[in-house]
């Protein structure tokens, strides 16, 4: 399910019998998929099912401890986590911190021309924030604030945009607010992923839908994905972490994985910013929506 015209910068992404984890001790384990250029992506699972660890696979913050992701060495990658580092104290308004997003044409030490101030504003008028731009960033709602950083991810302009649940603690509005910027995003060809947790969002806005569970359970048409017998999968599938698990040398399921593909990359990925943030590894009992 590829979109019409993709963005010509958009790369296929390649995962190739990819394991995750921290301290060498797997989190995700031998995931092999292809995700076309121009593809909407949910990215779901139970609690502690390694999402957040895939995507951030993805961004380039976490290397893998076997296997490769192919396609995305030197792209550039528009990256929202769960959590932004952002310290809302920081002595910078609105329209500053939306500009941090023009790096790729201004520099890191650059000056922000009328020609940046005029992006800048046309970026925070598309979600909703005209009016603001001089406004310091601890006068901000929630919502608010997130809007701002997607009108950061906007002026990245990145083919790859990868989001960890972005809409966890907005409001209904913002949220029908921002997967619509999402869709849009979609038909200019861009790749976007976002890990969700809501199911109902999943099946009303993504097309695609990646089941993860540790490892693949399934990957491909939200309505096959999102099935009762692959969330029972899922759930069965789930495992707790373990600090003191060896490396896994389990062979990839025919029956949910694409084969391997035999190539790797480095992850020279560039950022404009580097993020701090935990990953969480609650594990709960969830039933399917």
């Amino acid at each position: 399910m590829n979109p019409v015209h993709a963005d010509p910068t958009a790369p296929t992404i390649e995962l190739s019998n990819l394991t995750l984890g921290y301290d060498r001790h797997p989190a995700v384990h031998h995931v092999s998929l292809r995700i076309a250029p121009g593809s909407l992506v949910a990215l779901v699972g139970p609690n502690g099912a390694g999402k957040s660890t895939l995507i951030k696979a993805l961004a380039g913050e976490l290397r893998p401890i076997s296997g490769a992701v192919g396609g995305l060495a030197g792209q550039r990658i528009a990256w929202l986590p769960q959590h932004s580092g952002l310290d809302p104290t920081f002595p910078i308004d609105v329209r500053r911190m939306v500009a941090m997003g023009l790096w790729h044409r201004v520099g890191a030490l650059g000056r922000l021309s009328a020609e940046h101030r005029r992006l800048c504003d046309e970026a925070l008028a598309s979600v909703g924030l005209t009016g603001f731009e001089t406004r310091g960033l601890d006068t901000l709602s929630g919502g608010q604030l997130q809007r701002a950083l997607f009108a950061r991810l906007i002026l990245q302009d990145a083919p790859v945009v990868l989001l960890d649940e972005p809409f966890a603690a907005v409001d209904n509005r913002t949220s029908a607010d921002l997967l619509a910027l999402l869709h849009h995003w979609q038909r200019q060809g861009k790749t976007v992923m976002v890990v969700l947790h809501d199911l109902a969002q999943v099946r009303a806005h993504f097309p695609l839908t990646l089941l993860l569970a540790r490892e693949l359970v399934a990957y491909g048409p939200t309505a096959e994905v999102l099935s009762e017998a692959n969330w029972a999968r899922a759930q069965r599938m789930q495992e707790p972490f373990d600090d003191d698990a060896p490396l896994c040398a389990a062979s990839p399921d025919p029956q949910t994985q694409a084969p391997a593909h035999g190539h790797r990359h480095s992850h020279s990925h560039t950022h404009s910013h580097t993020h701090s943030h935990t990953h969480s590894h609650a594990h709960q009992e969830e039933a399917l929506p």
